[in-house]
């Protein structure tokens, strides 16, 4: 069964605040910026590559500055929650906005699998991706990050709700509530991007396009 994907992305100035910095060069914060937007721009490029991904929407508190993610075959909405401010706290509105982009796909399709996928993946390979959806075989499961604390991607059953649990120790969160972790290596879809550490970490496996060439620009890879 075909999955419809969720990826929610704060405003990028203020999103991946660990990342900040990161780019040490003047205009840090239109630079910041746009490595955020470049990490997203190429995990959303091998999610809508991923064979079983029908549909990707993008959940934003900026839509404005997002705009040049529907390049890649995406739908891009605002989050309707947060205001772009992020008040209710980063985990709650994360969580708030993944419900508003399931209330829209589940309008179009109540029998289908909906997934959530974050945006900070930049090393993610295609084939990895659909490896998990195989494996889930329409479980509502999830891949913990490499750290094996987070979650990189949560799926639903046929016409059951996500019931996200994102947050600090949502791995942990999301086997209480009764999601299967899925157990393949997946190294490209469990490497998130939270601290220059990941960022390396994410070199080593292979950026995507977009991320690497903000990176050369500043002189920050060799």
């Amino acid at each position: 069964m075909a999955v419809d994907l969720i990826v929610p992305l704060k405003r990028p100035s203020l999103g991946k605040s660990r990342l900040r910095g990161t780019l040490g060069h003047p205009g840090g914060r239109y630079s910041h910026a746009e490595l955020v937007l470049a990490l997203a721009f190429d995990t959303l490029r091998a999610a809508t590559a991923a064979p079983g991904i029908r549909r990707v929407l993008v959940v934003g508190s900026d839509p404005v500055a997002l705009a040049a993610l529907r390049e890649l075959d995406v739908d891009v909405v605002g989050d309707g929650v947060s205001g772009g401010s992020n008040d209710e706290g980063p985990e709650n509105g994360l969580n708030a906005a993944l419900r508003v982009g399931e209330r829209l796909l589940r309008a179009d399709d109540p029998g289908g699998v909906v997934g959530a996928l974050q945006a900070d993946l930049p090393a993610l390979r295609p084939g990895e991706l659909a490896e998990a959806l195989h494996e889930a075989r329409g479980r509502r499961a999830f891949v913990a990050d490499r750290h094996g604390t987070g979650t990189t991607l949560l799926l639903s059953s046929p016409g059951e709700p996500l019931r996200p649990r994102f947050g600090p120790g949502s791995a942990h969160a999301h086997t209480l509530s009764g999601a299967h972790p899925l157990t393949a290596g997946l190294p490209s879809l469990r490497g998130d991007v939270d601290t220059s550490g990941d960022l390396d970490h994410a070199r080593l496996l292979g950026l995507g396009d977009r991320t690497r060439a903000v990176l050369d620009r500043v002189c920050l890879l060799s």
